[in-house]
């Protein structure tokens, strides 16, 4: 049975809601507190491209219902607090360096995560199976395009092949959270 984007979108929102309520909370940076609980919105100057480095915890991927799920993470290089809200874009990507399909489906609910130097935040990136896609344009991805919450530069993940659409997203992302994700058992 072939689904529609939408209806794939809805079951990877499931998926990750599902595996986010089995998994303990996991959204402390640095004092014990959550993030977004330490400063107001705007307090903190919003991190920008120089002060975060972009990673994939690849881990196995887990996931369900069809959607492997991986975390992207975002580290504070700089040398002062720095905040994000939001969710990142993140583009499938051929060996050729040609975007393919449409951006990752954002959902879920927008937060402030305040990073002090060194510390992390995280998003869950769920990747649907492109061949129970209706009408999908199948292409190999090989790597995956990210652009960090409110920035403008893009950091490549390389050697990330999965099968993609080039006229649909087989990706879907949630909202940054504070903290490190542990692949294969954070979900959210």
């Amino acid at each position: 049975m072939k689904l529609s984007i939408a209806s794939a979108a809805r079951i990877a929102v499931v998926a990750i809601a599902c595996a986010a309520a089995a998994v303990p909370v996991m959204a402390l940076a640095g004092s014990g507190k959550p993030a977004a609980a330490r400063a107001p919105f705007g307090a903190v100057p919003r991190c920008t491209s120089s002060e975060i480095t972009i990673w994939l915890g690849l881990g196995t991927g887990s996931g369900t219902l069809g959607t492997a799920l991986y975390p992207i993470e975002f580290s504070n290089t700089g040398k002062a607090p720095c905040s994000m809200s939001g969710y990142p874009s993140v583009f499938a990507v051929s060996g050729r360096d040609v975007q393919l399909g449409l951006p990752a489906v954002a959902h879920g609910q927008r937060r402030l995560v305040v990073l002090q130097p060194g510390k992390t935040a995280h998003v869950v990136l769920g990747v649907i199976g492109a061949d129970a896609l209706s009408g999908c344009q199948l292409r190999a991805g090989a790597f995956l395009k990210v652009i960090a919450p409110g920035q403008a530069s893009a950091t490549f993940i390389p050697s990330f092949t999965f099968t993609a659409c080039a006229n649909k997203s087989v990706l879907v992302v949630d909202g940054v959270h504070a903290g490190t994700a542990i692949p294969g058992f954070t979900a959210s």
